[in-house]
């Protein structure tokens, strides 16, 4: 008989209990309508019975099973903004509804309009008030309870909801024939639906058969991230909104919740009552349900099943107490409610736990097998309107100029890095790719890392799994995955390589495989997990070849089997072999050897005895040796400049996933010169506290012991290699372990040397200026300078680093495009009772008059600046008055730039006038201005007027002298030349070309006239720059 296949989201449980989606969950849960057309008459009962794979649920552990129904609140009451705003076709419920308001959802394939259940009517099976109060009190405690978000989704905005939107999985039917064939190899994983069989809709389901025959039990299988938690869910949520008309009734039952009660005798009535309280009174009326009654076993790995007679008795009364395995296998020989429709959910592993004869029909999930799919997930995803906010609402939201041109660009990536496309094939790492991206671009909530995406990433997938339930062992999937994939990727790393040929594969995976039972798991693994990590290779010249299903889980399962401590040379393992035998027979021993040796004058027996103490010493020094060479081949990693235009490890976080423009190595480097920057962070990160307790559950835990000497190792080296002055992207890639990391203390014993803080052209994003801040923002000693010039800064930045810019003495905010805006927050930072800092230079940021003024606010009330510079910041003669009417204000001030700034003669003259009355102003800059002749010659009178007071610099020349100034005013020019007006700079330095010109004329002293030409040919040589760049 036809078998289905089912490609959707994956969606683990948390242990905690609350459904979990998984990554692919972000669109599964829709509220589309599923018509399920039965040979009968009338609806159909909808009875679903999750599992482990399921939002990872343990109904009966998290709440009590006499009161679970009555604890369940009420309906979650939905505004209009949660509508989408973008759907391939959208439908209103007409009347008024029962459980909430109208949705707006996405359907790729399939059409249920026609399913539209009339508003507040049910079958004839529960036409009595207590039976529909009893359903509708049902529908509304599943409905709280599948609606619940885990902390990974609130991270897209505060009214994010599952079952707002969705984009349909692949189901492609197989046969029991395409079961029974050898599973295919990794070269031919991700295939797409085979052409003849096209997908199948969830409404298609239960359709009778090509033979026409009724489909009763439905098997939906598919790898671990394909989807079936989501699937599960988004069907309860959409019985809960009467989008299920063909079934009367629903009740979600959790295989992995039932394989926790072991042989405990329950029967149906008492498992559906013991989690759903309010269907006590429809329980009579259940075998009476026919095919209008659906379980759902969700997650059937979780239950070891016996089909066999003398296994599992025969029994058809759901009153009838007995162990819940054998009440499901009775359901599944339809010998119990032999009418009821059956829907399992399985990893690929267990389907030969149900004979085939007992399912009417096979589904294999099959991902998004099409690129528009992928580009429609993003699209809804990406674009919610809260998505830039962080939790609880705090942040700047991302503009929807801004969201869209992301999505633009992931959506041209797609299409032209087709290895991206093939992770994507996977809905879990759709997710993983947007949280990703929500990570780089909009406001980071507390605590939230990178590593802690990855490993809440894991957890949403593997929550709960077991590799084998029948096996006695119940080795986690995660434990055997970082064993087996940690292999590979850590060998991949320490050699440089990315792609990985079939013989690599197989010797990671079969290494040290001995038994009967190594060789049935190692083959479950690889039907069930294997396609979640490794993907075959789709970009030319790599055909053949295997890769990681996106660059950085290689990273971090490398990381992960270090911190683990997995990676043993064979002198390792026969070392702690020896020193576990010594560690069982070591006190015993000595007992012995030391009455001996006081009984016989034996002079060897003190050396035995000296012996069995040495063996644990040199084990520990063999093992401090190991971990030291790991840490000093992490710390090269991490400060390596690896690239052309070496871009900082989170610049190529998102160039990975959104591609670049133009070529990203230098053409003399070899092609295949792989980079893991990310390995080091992910090693610093799986140290931290909170990823530590995460994995823990996942069967991965990481001893205190082994984290300690870790990171005393990593620790030693950082010291030793963090002391030398690291270009700008590799300094922030050493700000970002220690944000890994989480660990203030560790950091700031690693950094206390730190004294130049400089990030001068890395672009500073939200997440950077985060990490910068959390990093250095509660260290005590002083920075030296602070250098974030051209950084792309804004003023939410600038808020971000006020800690950091408390520590500094010198501050250089030049060419950021700081506006108004930013000078009140550098107002609040000079007031502030902990500012040192002494120089301020925020030159080249269009800063204006009325920033000018709050910045004189700041200036009246500190106590520690005395250097400041707005060279070319827009005063204009406002600006320039404005300073000269308060600078009085202010007296410790000893150097003002106020050069390039379009003023004229007047506003010069006022300001110069206020810096010679000022006790502490020591030198004015007032070239580059619009003074004419006249007006220089005016305030190089006013300078040399007189003894003291501040010297005005307003030319290149002094009469028929160079002024003592000139190489400060030029270079100033030269570094400038960039990103000032080629025009005006060029009209400025032709008329000091002329004034120099006639000096020089007008002088007979011969040393005069030297120096002349010598400034002349600089000034003709900037102009010769000017005209090359203007041409």
């Amino acid at each position: 008989m036809p078998a289905l296949r089912f490609a959707g989201f994956s969606g683990p449980f948390s242990n905690s209990g609350t459904p979990v989606p998984s990554p692919g969950d972000t669109l599964a849960s829709s509220c589309s309508c599923y018509p399920c057309q039965s040979r009968g008459t009338g609806k159909k009962v909808l009875l679903i019975a999750p599992g482990p794979d399921f939002p990872r649920m343990r109904w009966g552990c998290c709440l009590s099973r006499t009161s679970w129904g009555s604890g369940l609140g009420r309906t979650p009451q939905l505004s209009d903004e949660q509508i989408s705003f973008l759907t391939h076709w959208s439908w209103l419920f007409k009347g008024v509804h029962h459980l909430g308001p109208p949705r707006t959802f996405i359907r790729h394939h399939g059409n249920s309009a026609d399913s539209v259940p009339p508003p507040g009517k049910h079958g004839q099976l529960f036409r009595s008030i207590s039976a529909t109060e009893a359903i509708q009190r049902h529908r509304r405690n599943l409905m709280e309870w599948f609606s619940r978000l885990p902390r990974e989704e609130r991270q897209f905005g505060p009214t994010f909801a599952l079952d707002t939107v969705h984009v349909d999985p692949v189901i492609r039917e197989s046969t029991p024939d395409e079961l029974l064939r050898p599973s295919a190899e990794l070269a031919t994983g991700h295939q797409r639906p085979q052409a003849g069989l096209p997908p199948l809709a969830l409404s298609q389901l239960f359709d009778p058969d090509a033979c026409g025959r009724r489909v009763q039990t439905v098997v939906l299988y598919g790898t671990v991230g394909t989807g079936k938690s989501t699937l599960v869910r988004k069907m309860v949520l959409d019985w809960c909104y009467g989008r299920l008309p063909a079934f009367e009734l629903l009740i979600p039952f959790s295989c992995e919740d039932l394989s926790s009660l072991g042989s405990t005798p329950a029967s149906l009535c008492q498992l559906v009552t013991q989690r759903y309280t309010p269907l006590k009174e429809v329980l009579p009326l259940m075998t009476a349900a026919g095919s209008r009654l659906l379980f759902v076993l969700h997650g059937l790995e979780r239950l070891n099943l016996d089909f066999r007679l003398a296994g599992t008795g025969l029994c058809n009364d759901p009153e009838e107490p007995g162990a819940p395995a054998a009440i499901m296998v009775n359901l599944l020989r339809k010998y119990m409610l032999p009418e009821a429709s059956i829907l399992v959910t399985t990893r690929p592993s267990a389907l030969g736990r149900i004979p085939s004869k007992y399912v009417g029909r096979y589904g294999e999930i099959c991902g998004f097998s099409d690129t528009n799919l992928q580009k429609l997930y993003f699209q809804l995803r990406l674009n919610q309107p809260d998505c830039g906010y962080g939790a609880g609402g705090a942040g700047v939201s991302a503009t929807p100029a801004q969201r869209d041109n992301l999505i633009q660009m992931l959506s041209r990536n797609l299409e032209g890095h087709h290895q991206i496309a093939a992770a994507c094939f996977l809905p879990s790492y759709c997710w993983l790719v947007c949280a990703t991206l929500h990570f780089l671009h909009a406001p980071t909530p507390a605590g939230q890392t990178l590593t802690s995406i990855y490993t809440s990433f894991l957890r949403l997938n593997f929550s709960g799994e077991t590799l084998d339930s029948t096996h006695p062992s119940n080795l986690s999937l995660m434990a055997y995955a970082a064993r087996t994939m940690g292999k590979l990727a850590y060998e991949g790393v320490s050699s440089r390589k990315t792609y990985f040929s079939e013989e690599d594969v197989r010797g990671c995976l079969e290494a040290g495989i001995k038994t009967e039972e190594e060789i049935q798991l190692l083959q479950i693994f690889r039907r069930d997990a294997l396609r979640f990590f490794l993907a075959p290779c789709v970009e030319p010249g790599h055909l053949g070849t295997f890769v990681f299903t996106v660059p950085a889980m290689q990273e971090y399962l490398a990381a992960l089997y270090i911190v683990l401590g997995l990676r043993k040379t064979a002198l390792q393992r026969v070392g702690k072999e020896v020193l576990e035998f010594v560690g069982r027979v070591g006190e015993d021993v000595s007992l012995v050897l030391g009455i001996v040796a006081k009984l016989l004058p034996l002079r060897i027996l003190p050396l035995l005895f000296n012996l069995l103490k040495v063996v644990p010493r040199v084990f520990g020094r063999m093992v401090s040796k190991s971990r030291e060479a790991v840490a000093q081949a992490m710390v090269l990693e991490m400060f390596r400049e690896e690239d052309y235009y070496n871009d900082d490890v989170l610049d190529q976080m998102g160039a990975s996933i959104l591609g670049v423009e133009g070529p990203r190595r230098h053409p003399d480097e070899p092609p295949e010169d792989e980079v893991f920057e990310l390995f080091p962070m992910f090693m610093g990160g799986l140290l931290s506290a909170h990823n530590r307790a995460v994995l823990a559950q996942l069967g991965c835990p990481i001893k205190n012991l082994d984290a300690l000497e870790n990171a005393q190792a990593i620790k030693k080296k950082l010291e030793k290699l963090g002391r030398q002055v690291l270009p700008p992207s590799e300094l922030l890639d050493h700000l970002f372990f220690h944000y890994e990391f989480q660990n203030q203390r560790f950091s700031a014993e690693v950094l206390r040397s730190l004294r130049q803080l400089n990030l001068a052209g890395v672009r500073m994003t939200p997440l950077k200026c985060t990490v910068v801040a959390a990093v250095l923002g509660s260290g005590k000693h002083p920075l030296d300078e602070v250098n974030l010039a051209s950084c792309q800064l804004d003023p939410a930045g600038l808020h971000t680093l006020m800690p950091v810019f408390l520590r500094a003495r010198k501050l250089g905010l030049q060419l950021n495009s700081l506006g108004p805006e930013a000078c009140r927050d550098l107002r609040d930072l000079l007031l502030h009772q902990q500012c040192q800092i002494t120089t301020l230079r925020l030159s080249n940021n269009p800063l204006t008059a009325a920033g000018v003024a709050s910045l004189m606010e700041g200036l009246a009330g500190n106590t520690s600046l005395t250097h400041l510079s707005l060279l070319h910041t827009d005063l204009g003669d406002e600006g320039l008055e404005l300073l000269a009417a308060q600078l009085d204000r202010n007296r410790q001030l000893q150097e003002l730039n106020v050069a390039y700034n379009g003023a004229g003669d007047a506003a010069a003259l006022a300001l110069a006038k206020a810096a010679r009355e000022h006790p502490s102003l020591e030198l004015l800059h007032l070239y580059f201005n619009e003074l004419s002749s006249e007006g220089r010659q005016v305030l190089r009178d006013l300078g040399g007027s007189g003894e003291g007071g501040a010297r005005v610099v307003a030319s290149l020349t002094e009469g028929a002298a160079v002024s003592e100034y000139w190489s400060v005013i030029l270079s100033e020019v030269q570094r400038n030349l960039n990103s000032w007006d080629p025009a005006r700079v060029q009209s400025h330095l032709k008329l000091l070309l002329r004034d120099l010109e006639d000096s020089r004329g007008a002088t007979l002293n011969p040393w005069r006239k030297a120096q002349l030409l010598r400034v002349e040919s600089e000034v003709k040589t900037l102009l010769e720059q000017l005209g090359g760049s203007g041409s």
